[in-house]
């Protein structure tokens, strides 16, 4: 399958060079021009490398980078105007893998693109013989499957698609199968004790796995409300 490649780029006319270079080295190009865009289409698409521009409208490319971080380890290349070396400091910080100062070379820019595809080749190959070699623990609850060595889930035998923090809610509830967990203790254990926000994230999360892994999401019988109180995994 053709790696896709996400552009994040504000000023239109070199957003539409970098893409049909790149499409023309036989990737997939999604693109994008601000900061939240940028973030819906990375979630929506899984892009296996995402260039990203520093300055942008909404969000700068700092703020993007350090929240898809925490989502997803794909490959990001920071692109900016200045040869600041607070900047590249400040990105590779964030979580960037590479760093390309404006103006630049569209031979540079490809060739340290397909560096870093290598890098993430060769990365799934040795995780995937590694995964191979190792056994499996999982937690079976009839025909829901938790692949605690792949992170994995699997219902009636079809993978189902889960963001990592719905993952994690997930396991913590099925490690604590039959045990009331209130939603502060949830939220702690699950977000950290530095989460800033409220309770409320619990029960967004909660009604998102329902949907995911409910016959009817409506009436829920394996996570369980328990009135006035939290949360229970039943199996």
């Amino acid at each position: 399958m053709p790696e896709r490649i996400l552009v994040v780029e504000d000023e239109p006319a070199l957003q539409e060079t970098l893409a049909y270079n790149l499409k023309k080295e036989g990737y997939i190009v999604e693109t994008a021009g601000d900061g939240r865009s940028a973030l819906e289409t990375a979630r929506k698409t899984k892009p296996d490398l995402i260039v990203l521009d520093i300055m942008l409208p909404e969000m700068d490319g700092f703020e993007v980078a350090r929240i898809l971080r925490k989502e997803m380890t794909t490959a990001i290349l920071m692109l900016t105007a200045r040869d600041d070396e607070i900047d590249r400091v400040v990105g590779l910080e964030v979580g960037a893998d590479d760093y390309l100062t404006k103006p630049f070379s569209m031979r540079e820019l490809i060739a340290r693109i397909k560096a870093q595809m290598r890098r993430a080749r060769l990365l799934r190959e040795e995780l995937g013989r590694a995964t191979e070699s190792a056994p499996h623990e999982t937690l079976t609850f009839d025909n829901l499957i938790i692949d605690l060595t792949r992170r994995e889930v699997t219902l009636n035998g079809k993978p189902i698609q889960l963001k990592p923090k719905e993952y994690d809610l997930l396991l913590f509830l099925a490690e604590h199968r039959r045990q009331m967990l209130s939603r502060e203790f949830i939220l702690e254990r699950v977000w950290g004790w530095d989460y800033i926000g409220d309770s409320r994230t619990v029960d967004v999360h909660v009604r998102w796995l329902r949907q995911k892994i409910e016959e009817n999401p409506g009436d829920p019988k394996r996570i369980v409300t328990v009135r006035g109180g939290g949360y229970r995994f039943e199996r």
